[in-house]
């Protein structure tokens, strides 16, 4: 018993005595993580890092190389000078870029990147936006069914990006984790989209839960799609993907429903980026269906 009360002290003392860079250094690494969706275990094995270390530098104890951070941001599809938190530091005009926007609520900086989008972008008319519905939302939300119905009543194309990004790629999405790493996949996940908007000028789209994780990617979508955040509490997406007969979310992870609030929070900003928001949570499909139907009737063009 004294062991373990001295084991605990030793932990709290550590936690409080955190160096602040490290401890910063660890809650960008957690948040950056979850944005993507990966466990801790899932970018200690793409990054090629030992899972210990790596929890030791999230919990703001590990004191890291830079060549372990270099892999971990690779690993994470982001610069080096993000993960350690100054990634607006590369020339003078982002410096001045970054003291014009620091301190602007979010609705300014909403119009500030609607601007530069408009100015660089070249993005795509309403009304053609309205013709081409992007839902997005994390797994297990219903964007597939929910998309094909709309495709179905509307009478245009289903595209479920993740069977696009396949036939780009030549090979299934575990093959291009496995075989190529999660940057892969995000660049064939960019093609993916641009094939389908230059394809589909009318269509349904159900997008990856991670697309957003690409800003990017997800301007592109943003400029060229009429956006629907199809959400759901983080309980009924588990309990969605469960009954899909998915067992991957609790396999080995003791703290699975924590991990996926966590993700759910670190892309809720993204998500709501959306034009619309559709919650389904304690909805049936056949309510989420009709409910939706009805919301994006005073929305959506899909005349034709």
């Amino acid at each position: 018993m004294d062991l373990k009360l001295s084991e605990a002290a030793r932990e709290t003392a550590a936690h409080t005595d955190r160096d602040p860079f490290l401890a910063a250094l660890g809650e960008r690494t957690r948040a950056l993580r979850a944005r993507r969706g990966l466990t801790r275990k899932g970018l200690a094995k793409a990054a090629e890092v030992s899972e210990r270390h790596l929890a030791n530098v999230e919990m703001g104890v590990g004191n890291a190389s830079i060549q372990f951070l270099r892999q971990v941001a690779q690993a994470l599809n982001c610069t080096l000078a993000e993960l350690v938190g100054d990634e607006t530091a590369s020339s003078p005009e982002w410096l001045m870029i970054r003291e014009i926007l620091r301190g602007r609520s979010e609705p300014e900086l909403a119009q500030a990147r609607g601007s530069l989008a408009a100015m660089f972008g070249a993005p795509a008319s309403q009304a053609a936006r309205r013709q081409r519905v992007a839902l997005i939302g994390l797994r297990g939300a219903g964007k597939s069914t929910l998309g094909r119905l709309l495709a179905d009543t509307w009478m245009v194309p289903f595209v479920e990006l993740n069977r696009q990004i396949e036939t780009v790629a030549g090979c299934s999405l575990s093959e291009i984790h496995s075989l190529y790493g999660p940057a892969a996949y995000r660049r064939y996940e960019t093609r993916a989209l641009e094939d389908t908007i230059q394809r589909c000028p009318r269509a349904v789209i159900a997008t990856p839960g991670g697309i957003v994780s690409e800003p990017a990617t997800f301007n592109l979508l943003l400029a060229h799609c009429y956006t629907v955040w199809v959400r759901a509490t983080a309980e009924e997406h588990m309990s969605r993907v469960l009954a899909q007969g998915d067992t991957r979310p609790m396999s080995g992870n003791a703290e699975a429903m924590n991990d996926l609030r966590r993700i759910l929070d670190s892309r809720a900003a993204f998500y709501s980026k959306a034009d619309e928001v559709f919650d389904t949570s304690g909805k049936s499909m056949e309510e989420a269906f009709a409910g939706l139907q009805q919301q994006l009737g005073r929305t959506v063009n899909m005349t034709g």
